[in-house]
């Protein structure tokens, strides 16, 4: 019932996105008449976590992931070492690093279909240490994405191969696989 609820408010988000996108105050009254644990759930059900294998190292998961993009022809669009930036102005930072992926066509499609997954792109992928010295990959639910709104039978094609795409992805990172 959970799932239904939060499924149902993702929808209703994201159709009502595009007005409440040119009515700023209206998205702040929308927002407000909300619950915070219901808007908590859905952001933590709009992400998926993945433990990378104890033998992976760190730099291994985020090659493996690259290689696998190029393997897939998927393009990676961007690579921020967001640690090292930290790092770089004086501050400890535990490795974290966000990589961005594109298909440009399909992501071109699916904001022509709806403006609102422009704010989904480009695919990113996070790799952080977390407390324990254990490496996680972060990503969004491409499922709760794909499904939250009805997409014609051709778009929605193309959203499950990106959504497959970024999945086999994060695996060859979880596995290190290179």
């Amino acid at each position: 019932m959970r799932k239904l609820l939060l499924a149902l408010a993702c929808v209703a988000g994201l159709s009502t996105g595009v007005a409440a996108a040119s009515d700023a105050p209206s998205a702040n009254r929308e927002a407000a008449s909300m619950s915070q644990a219901m808007m908590q759930a859905i952001m933590v059900q709009s992400m998926q976590v993945f433990d990378v294998a104890e033998d992976v190292g760190f730099d291994e998961a985020i090659e493996s992931m690259k290689l696998r993009a190029n393997t897939l022809n998927f393009k990676m669009v961007a690579d921020l070492p967001l640690s090292k930036q930290v790092e770089a102005m004086g501050l400890p930072a535990r490795p974290m690093q966000i990589l961005a992926f594109c298909d440009a066509a399909i992501a071109n499609e699916m904001v022509r279909f709806n403006i609102i997954f422009a704010g989904y792109l480009p695919c990113r992928i996070a790799i952080v240490q977390d407390e324990a010295g254990h490496n996680r990959i972060i990503t969004l639910n491409m499922d709760m994405m794909v499904n939250a709104i009805d997409l014609p039978p051709d778009l929605r094609r193309k959203a499950e191969q990106v959504r497959d795409t970024i999945y086999s992805i994060v695996d060859a990172g979880v596995h290190g696989d290179l």
